[in-house]
């Protein structure tokens, strides 16, 4: 995989501004083909591959013997892709349920640049499969078809879309991130996922006898899912490596993390070891960096861990009689925030302190009576937030920062309808107050009731985000998890309530929502697991699987285990500081858009709407976690076969009323700097492209049915770049073409070749996948008005308005030595030294 190590590329003057009236599309879909192969030379090496498979098969079985490794056993295979193709994984799995014979299956899924990398188990005489398979597609075709006339190779789709065959190695097994896997000589602890099938104890027995005796150390926690069994092992790769050899029962490795326990149940002397090994390596940031803001309880600032990212002078309240220290009434929510909003989850920093500077600082305003919850009624909350965002920018006007409010009501009634608070975040974030925009992280709500998580997931479907998560403008955080290892001594026999990669027991989502109104959330961040008592039933949150942060006491103790939602907005609006810091020049409609950019669902996710019809997977996806898990790697750099460009412009979507009706005004055709010959050499080497438009609106919050003239959006944009067969005077002329709204003003996208063509609130983003050769005609992208209040209302003179909007696009490219981010860069480059030289 190419590293990531190149910022993205500000783009400037791509944008044409041409007039506009409003479309009506229609488009075809994209398809996926396999790589073009000569039958004989393919077919002949992958049987040579299998050839060095069965050699190496026999010297194994040699080496089991050896050591007293009886009955029958199997070989792992690795199948490489053909970058920028699939691999025809439906083939791999052969598994015949219900038997007790051992079958061929499909144990670990990676990808290793845009080759897709598959790891198979073979049991012992079932080599042969793979063999007879690669043989017949030499030899045998399959029946005349209307299609194909003199048949097809038989087998094609599986042996064509391999392009190597080779036996596992330890990497193969590696589903974790490149940049933990352990040096050479490095002990860690592993996390081993155990193929175990019904026999779980004589194959758990069995890893650890052979673990043990290759010196490697296992660990009494089991954790058991269906078909597999995880537990932890401390050693080195290669003690590992032996055991996943001469065995055959391992699926996956990964490497362990820390459970917050380890820290929160140390001695308090102990505790203030590691929090000083942690504070020794820091250094403060400078007092221009940008901020996460935090509208919570106050902070206690005396914290070691919190005082070199809060400054005296940054630490606000709403009412001067509640003071700006946390306060014991709300046990210390604030603090907990604030460590996470500065350090991310403690587990992972304390683990690991290396020497860091801190790129953005912390600001708080204390929101929270110390008395106990706000008298003020719910439609005043937004007056409060109003009030205390202010604070701050009264007394440091030019810094940049992220507003951090995990503070929501339990008030069910809007069902995604705007509400007086969710209406003023959206208004503070489009800056009409001559404040210049804002970017708030708003907690999506969480469930509270432990008798809920009991019924997890069908609870988290019907409980929905919390009042102002309803915001259009403001990024909405819900709460995914990885946590699911327990302290077998401790907890014997309890089971973590979510799976790793799915949803946290106490998120709340948007699947009980009206279409009508965006999904939320829109990202989820770690906020922790539950646990089911096995001999209760009951269920609980345990240190285990929470997220460690700052204690607001720190006389007392230092770290505190926290969770839910809370826990993700100040994780994710840490991320947000950090690329306001990395990337000054950008907006924060841009930070947002880069976020999102970043985002991806985890294969737990989509598992779960596996079920689900095709039309439907993409929307149960976005009501329950939005675009999915952000990634700060992503959000920040390019790498060489991933061209990431920004553009932010101002348009004005509205004209002049003619006849007491406005009509649209202007569109922008960007011409991109495009990596034409890059993608013209890939030729029919499949590519991703990604496009995120991001933007705020003005809300108009009236209930008045929010169609047409009361619409909840000032105005809406969407984007669209060419298909591969159409000119630019087609493709202008199709997007510009006369046509009728329909009932929400949405225009008709039946046959739309974008992957989720999802409309709705002021954030849109979209991926298309086909060949480069096609790619590299679409070096154009439109951004266009839809309708609004402000083309509806023509009595309230805002049609002449300019809006901002900011474009991410990005082109994932197979890692194949082909460069097409220093190409681009270098002509920005030389285009901006002609613009300055006089």
């Amino acid at each position: 995989m190419a590293s990531r190590e190149w910022e993205h590329l500000l783009v400037r003057n791509t944008a044409t501004t041409r007039p506009y009236k409003y479309p009506k599309e229609v488009r075809g879909g994209a398809k996926l083909t396999l790589p073009y192969r000569n039958r004989a030379s393919h077919g002949t090496k992958l049987q040579q591959d299998l050839a060095a498979v069965r050699a190496q098969l026999t010297l194994l079985n040699q080496q089991r013997q050896a050591v007293g490794i009886q009955g029958d056993r199997g070989v792992y295979l690795e199948l490489v892709s053909e970058p920028g193709f699939e691999l025809a994984l439906k083939s791999l799995d052969r598994r015949d349920r219900g038997q007790k014979k051992r079958h061929i299956e499909l144990v670990a899924v990676r990808e290793q640049g845009h080759a897709t990398l598959a790891t198979v188990f073979v049991p012992e005489g079932k080599l042969n499969v793979f063999e007879n398979a690669v043989t017949n597609y030499l030899t045998k075709d399959t029946p005349p078809t209307a299609k194909s006339p003199g048949g097809n190779p038989k087998n094609q789709k599986l042996v064509e879309s391999v392009s190597a065959i080779r036996r596992a190695v330890l990497d193969s097994f590696w589903t974790d991130e490149l940049d933990v896997f352990p040096q050479p000589g490095q002990a860690i602890w592993w996390e081993v996922w155990l193929r175990v099938g019904l026999d779980r104890e004589r194959f758990f027995g069995e890893f650890r006898t052979r673990a043990t005796a290759q010196g490697l150390r296992v660990g009494s926690t089991r954790l058991n899912f269906p078909d597999r069994t995880v537990c932890l092992a401390y050693g080195t790769p290669a003690q590992m490596v032996l055991s996943v050899e001469l065995l055959d029962i391992v699926g996956e490795l990964r490497r362990a993390k820390e459970m917050a326990s380890f820290f929160t149940e140390m001695r308090g002397a102990d505790q203030v070891k590691w929090s000083r090994a942690l504070t020794g390596s820091l250094e403060a940031p400078s007092a221009d960096a940008p901020a996460v803001c935090v509208l919570d309880s106050g902070v206690t600032r005396a914290h070691p861990l919190i005082e070199p990212g809060l400054d005296e002078c940054d630490m606000h309240t709403y009412d001067p009689a509640w003071g700006t220290a946390d306060a014991a009434n709300w046990h210390g929510h604030g603090t907990s925030m604030a460590g996470l909003a500065l350090h991310g989850d403690l587990t992972d920093a304390l683990a690991d302190p290396n020497s860091r500077k801190l790129e953005h600082r912390l600001e708080s305003v204390k929101v929270l009576p110390p008395g106990g919850f706000p008298e003020n009624k719910p439609e005043l909350y937004g007056v409060v937030t109003q009030l205390s965002s202010g604070l701050p920018e009264i007394a440091f006007p030019s810094r940049r920062r992220v507003f951090a409010l995990a503070v929501t009501t339990e008030d069910f009634r809007d069902r995604g309808s705007p509400s007086s608070w969710s209406a003023e975040v959206d208004r503070l974030s489009f800056g009409d107050d001559g404040a210049g925009q804002r970017l708030f992280m708003i907690a999506a709500g969480n469930i509270d009731d432990p008798d809920q998580w009991k019924l997890y997931p069908d609870s988290n479907d019907t409980e929905q985000v919390h009042d102002p998560g309803q915001s259009w403008n403001g990024l909405t955080i819900g709460a995914y998890t990885e946590k699911v290892l327990l302290d077998g001594k401790k907890y014997p026999d309890w089971t973590p309530v979510a799976l790793p990669g799915t949803l946290s027991p106490t998120s709340t989502t948007s699947v009980t929502w009206k279409t009508t109104w965006p999904r939320k959330p829109d990202l989820v961040l770690e906020g922790g697991n539950a646990a089911r008592n096995p001999a209760t039933g009951e269920v609980d949150p345990l240190d285990d699987l929470a997220v460690l942060t700052t204690h607001f006491r720190p006389n007392e103790k230092l770290f505190v285990p926290t969770g839910d939602t809370s826990a993700a907005t100040a994780q994710a609006a840490r991320l947000g500081a950090i690329l306001m810091a990395r990337y000054p020049a950008f907006w924060p409609e841009t930070i947002r858009a880069l976020l999102v950019h970043s985002a991806e669902w985890t294969s737990a996710m989509k598992a779960q709407v596996a079920s689900a019809s095709p039309s439907t997977q993409h929307q149960l996806l976005l009501q329950r976690y939005g675009w999915g898990v952000p990634d700060l790697g992503r959000a920040s750099l390019s790498a060489s076969n991933v061209l990431t460009l920004v553009a932010q412009e101002t348009l004005q979507p509205y004209g002049e009323p003619v006849n007491n009706k406005i009509p649209s005004k202007d569109m922008h055709l960007h011409k991109l700097p495009w990596p034409v010959a890059q993608l013209d050499e890939l030729f029919d080497a499949q590519v991703r492209l990604r496009v995120t438009l991001s933007y705020f609106v003005e809300p108009n919050p009236a209930r008045r049915g929010w169609k047409y003239r009361h619409r909840y959006s000032s105005h809406g944009l969407r984007f669209e770049v060419p298909r591969p067969d159409e000119s630019l005077a087609d493709f202008n002329a199709r997007i510009t073409m006369e046509a009728q709204d329909d009932i929400d003003g949405e225009p008709d996208f039946k046959g739309s070749e974008w992957a989720i063509r999802y409309h709705r609130g002021s954030l849109h983003s979209d991926w298309w996948e086909g060949s480069a050769a096609d790619l590299a005609r679409r070096g154009y992208v439109a951004v266009y008005p839809v309708g609004g209040w402000w083309k509806e209302q023509a009595n309230a003179n805002r049609w002449s308005t300019r809006v901002r909007y900011s474009l991410v696009v990005s082109i994932h490219a197979p890692e194949v030595g082909i460069d097409i981010y220093t190409p681009i860069a270098e002509r920005i480059r030389t285009e901006i030294r002609a613009s300055i030289t006089p």
